[in-house]
C-alpha cells in the first residue's frame, strides 16, 4: 500500500466521483481507477459501490476512511516536525531541577517555553541534586540541568541565573535565634541536618567545606532529602542546617533564618548543557532562558577549588 493510494481513496470518497477526484489530484481518470482497483485488491475489500451513474462508500469504506485521514495527518505532523525541530521550533528538551532552589526560576522557564515554542515539550526529572544533575548531562540522560556554580564538570556550558547567599537555620527557641548574624564557628558545637551523602548535592558539600574552613567538621546526626524535611526537622529541634538564599521561600514555622557576618562565600544558580549537545531545541531552550530569566552581573570564577568530593 503506498501513500498516492490513500491520497487517491480520500479524493474519490469526498468527491465521490472519479472524474472530479482524477481533475482534483491532476491526474488522469484511468490511472486512478487503477490506483484504487490496487488499493481494494490490498484490502481484500470493496471500498466503492460503482454504478454508470453514482459512487458511493461501502461499509468497508466508510471504516477505512476515517483511518486513511488519520494516516494522511499523521505525515503532514511528521513532515512539519521534521522541518521545525531543525529550527528549533519542535521537540522535547528534558530538564533535570531540585525543588526548592528552583520553585521561582523553573515556571518561568516552561511558561517562556510554552509562549515563545509552544510545540516544544519540556519534560521534568524532579529531586536531581545540582552536582547529580550535572552527571546526568554527562551521561545523556537529560538535556538541561539546574546546577549550582563553581561545581563544574568539563563538557558542559553554563548559564548563571541567581546569585545565592549561604543561610543558617536554626530552632526558633536556639541561642543563636536572637542573634543579627552569626559565624560560622558558632555552629562547632552544633548538630546539622543535611541531604543525603553521595546524592550529589552541593549544598551537603558547601556544608562541609565550610566548616572545615573555619576549623571543624559538621557533626551530621539526621539526613533527609528535601529543603522541606531539613527545616521541618530544624524547627523540630534535631539539629540546624545550612542552606541558600534561594530555599528560604520554604519559611518554615518554628525556625529562624539568620545570615553570615562574613567568611563565607556566594554562590549562583545556573543552567547547564551538554557543550556538543546539537539539538536546535534545546538551543531554543536556552535562547529562552537568556531573554527571560535574570543575569547575574558577577559571575563566579570556576577553578576548580569547589569540586565535589562524592565521598563528601
Amino acid at each position: 500500500m503506498e501513500l498516492r493510494h490513500i491520497h487517491a481513496f480520500i479524493a474519490v470518497a469526498e468527491e465521490l466521483h472519479f472524474g472530479r477526484a482524477a481533475e482534483r489530484l491532476h491526474v488522469a481518470q484511468p490511472p486512478l481507477s487503477q490506483q484504487i482497483k490496487q488499493l481494494e485488491r490490498e484490502l481484500g475489500v470493496e471500498l466503492f459501490h460503482r454504478t454508470t451513474r453514482s459512487v458511493r462508500l461501502t461499509d468497508s469504506g466508510h471504516a477505512f476512511l476515517l483511518h486513511a485521514r488519520r494516516v494522511v495527518h499523521e505525515i503532514e505532523e511528521a513532515e512539519l516536525a521534521a522541518k521545525a525541530a531543525g529550527t528549533g521550533q519542535y521537540g522535547r528538551v528534558r530538564v533535570g531541577f531540585a525543588g526548592a532552589s528552583s520553585r521561582f526560576l523553573l515556571p518561568q522557564l516552561a511558561q517562556g517555553v510554552i509562549t515563545s515554542y509552544p510545540n516544544i515539550e519540556l519534560l521534568l526529572h524532579g529531586q536531581l541534586y545540582a552536582n547529580a544533575a550535572q552527571e546526568a548531562l554527562v551521561r545523556g540522560d537529560i538535556d538541561i540541568g539546574f546546577v549550582r556554580l563553581p561545581f563544574v564538570l568539563p563538557g558542559l556550558s553554563y548559564r548563571p541565573i541567581e546569585d545565592e547567599e549561604l543561610i543558617c537555620v536554626v530552632p526558633a527557641d536556639h541561642p543563636l535565634a536572637q542573634k543579627e548574624t552569626v559565624e560560622v564557628s558558632d555552629l562547632a558545637q552544633e548538630p546539622f541536618i543535611s541531604f543525603p551523602r553521595g546524592a550529589g548535592s552541593t549544598l551537603r558539600a558547601i556544608t562541609h567545606r565550610v566548616c572545615w574552613d573555619h576549623g571543624f567538621a559538621p557533626k551530621i546526626v539526621q539526613e533527609a532529602p528535601d529543603s522541606y524535611t531539613i527545616q521541618a526537622l530544624v524547627a523540630a529541634g534535631r539539629g540546624v542546617t545550612l542552606t541558600l538564599s534561594s530555599t528560604i521561600h520554604v519559611k518554615q514555622p518554628g525556625v529562624a533564618y539568620l545570615r553570615f557576618s562574613g567568611g563565607v562565600p556566594n554562590f549562583q544558580s545556573a543552567l547547564a548543557w551538554r557543550t556538543d549537545n546539537a539539538s536546535a531545541a534545546v538551543a531554543s531552550v536556552i535562547q529562552v532562558a537568556d531573554a527571560i530569566m535574570p543575569s547575574p552581573a558577577d559571575i563566579i570564577e570556576r577553578d576548580g577549588n569547589w569540586q565535589l568530593n562524592p565521598d563528601e
